[in-house]
């Protein structure tokens, strides 16, 4: 095994949404062990408060040695980034990321590791340029596409990029 990938989805989805699953095929194809919490428990009250509840249950995953890949879509980009912090991450994979949640106090942070936001030009809930200046102050690849938040135009795209980062996480 190469490591663990750590699959997280956003808020109006689930573990078995169309880009997680496309990530965690190519994980699986690339000898990667993957895991896909379930967060829709605490998503069902849309309670920003329970952010650190969800970013704790993508903690609980984790295991000490094993090398960690965090990815995430929108909520899931969002506690992947604030996970990365505390474990020890080798990157992080992060599409539609929000910035800031309404009701959630800090605003986003991430470790200081190889990075790639993909990000849609027209994402009407996370607009473009603040995640555009995010990835220009770390030095991240950002890549844009012509698409809306939910990225559902590419996510053969998606994966490909996908499938490009872990190999060049070696």
């Amino acid at each position: 095994m190469k490591g663990h990938v750590i699959l997280s989805h956003g808020m109006e989805s689930g573990p078995n949404a169309t880009k997680v699953a496309a990530l965690a095929e190519v994980a699986e194809q690339l000898g990667w062990r993957h895991t896909r919490p379930d967060y829709r428990d605490l998503d069902a009250a849309h309670d920003p408060a329970l952010i650190g509840a969800r970013i704790a249950r993508l903690r609980e995953h984790a295991r000490d040695g094993e090398r960690l890949v965090l990815a995430g879509s929108s909520m899931g980009a969002f506690i992947s980034g604030f996970a990365s912090i505390d474990l020890p991450c080798a990157g992080l994979f992060l599409m539609a990321l929000p910035l800031r949640i309404p009701g959630y106090a800090p605003e986003f942070a991430a470790a200081a590791v190889p990075s790639v936001l993909l990000h849609g030009w027209d994402d009407e809930l996370c607009p473009v340029d603040g995640v555009r200046a995010f990835a220009a102050s770390r030095r991240d690849t950002l890549i844009l596409v012509n698409d809306s938040h939910r990225l559902s135009a590419h996510v053969h795209a998606v994966a490909e990029q996908f499938r490009l980062f872990l190999l060049s996480l070696g």
